[in-house]
């Protein structure tokens, strides 16, 4: 089957052909209909994370947000079929753990990163294998196309997950968005959805009025002489209840760390570049006079799928309106190079392999 795999960093994927995946007795394979390519996969492309020894080795198969239709279970699987549309998550527990038990599986100690490790090849390929498919698989609703499950398969869920899982976000909050990117689209619609006003902070105009279309309250350009944060402070009379850094370099986690009202909440899911190699540094006095909360997110566990669905379906949010373009396998690596100047505009999706 055809794949594109890391040969080296920053340099062109190479699409080849690798043996098809087998189900061992808990696996399935899934033959792959759309994947997304995400900001994630240019941090692995550029050989990022080396020093949260989380760096993706060469010869890695890369493309985490697949979803597709099951076409081999092993004898173990119990849930799933051939013939089964489903949605592959990016954090796959082993189902056992105390954190799988407590439905925390994509802080699995003992999981694995779909298309960042050897152990789970990525989903730019024409089928992906999926450990332990009865806990980490998720069964696609009726009304939504692999297409659309690709856009929510990453960013979507990530920011669902650090808005209402981790700040609790709701109705009457108001919440900035500081990087309106794939996964920072995604944010301002889901909070806007479930009730609360957004605030979207991008240094692209483009950006911005998307953000607008998708329900943001307020957008803020930044400027030489501004100050973000006290924009984002003088639009909601002191302060959000929640702020989101959706890019990860230093300044917008800061701006965004200072953008909050005394008591409110800061959440991380943009990861750093090689210009912060894992480390910003924060006002941390300021942070404890005000009782600041700093929050982590990563991804979703797989069991809260249903959950997003229902959001999803109850709303009318459409996660298909943030696809701009729909890619050949052989596209990828000329859209993750465009990803150095930040030159994607919301979700790019393949769907021809």
């Amino acid at each position: 089957m055809r794949a594109a795999v890391l040969r080296e960093y920053g340099e062109e994927l190479a699409i080849r052909d690798v043996p098809e995946p087998e189900p061992g007795p808990d696996d399935a394979v899934v033959r792959v209909d759309a994947c997304g390519v995400c900001r994630s996969d240019w941090h692995a492309w550029k050989g990022h994370g080396e020093w949260a020894d989380d760096r993706v080795p060469r010869g890695q198969v890369l493309g985490h947000e697949p979803a597709g239709e099951v076409v081999a279970v092993g004898d173990a699987v119990d849930r799933f079929s051939p013939g089964d549309r489903v949605v592959v998550p990016f954090s796959l527990g082993d189902g056992t753990c105390p954190h799988c038990r407590r439905g925390h599986g994509n802080v699995c100690a003992d999981g694995n990163a779909l298309g960042f490790e050897p152990d789970a090849p990525g989903a730019f390929a024409e089928r992906v294998a999926v450990p332990r498919a009865d806990y980490n698989l998720v069964e696609r609703p009726p009304w939504l196309p692999a297409r659309d499950a690709a856009a929510l398969g990453c960013r979507y869920m990530t920011a669902y997950h650090a808005l209402v899982e981790r700040a609790g976000v709701g109705g009457g909050d108001r919440v900035a968005v500081h990087g309106c990117g794939g996964v920072g689209l995604s944010a301002v619609q889901i909070a806007a959805a479930v009730g609360a006003r957004v605030i979207a902070v991008d240094l692209d105009d483009d950006a911005l009025s998307r953000a607008v279309e998708l329900g943001a309250a307020e957008a803020v350009l930044p400027e030489e002489s501004d100050s973000v944060p006290e924009r984002v402070r003088s639009l909601t009379d002191g302060g959000v209840d929640v702020s989101v850094d959706a890019l990860g370099i230093a300044e917008t986690c800061r701006n965004s760390v200072r953008s909050v009202r005394p008591r409110g909440t800061h959440v991380q899911v943009g990861l750093t570049t090689e210009a912060e190699r894992g480390e910003v540094s924060l006002p941390t006095d300021w942070m404890t006079r005000w009782e600041v909360s700093f929050l982590g997110a990563r991804g979703m566990p797989p069991t809260n799928y249903e959950d997003l669905f229902a959001l999803v379906e109850s709303t009318g949010i459409d996660p298909g309106v943030l696809v701009t373009r729909e890619l050949e396998l052989d596209e990828v690596s000329d859209r993750l190079a465009a990803m150095d100047d930040y030159g994607v505009r919301g979700v790019e999706v393949v769907t021809e392999f």
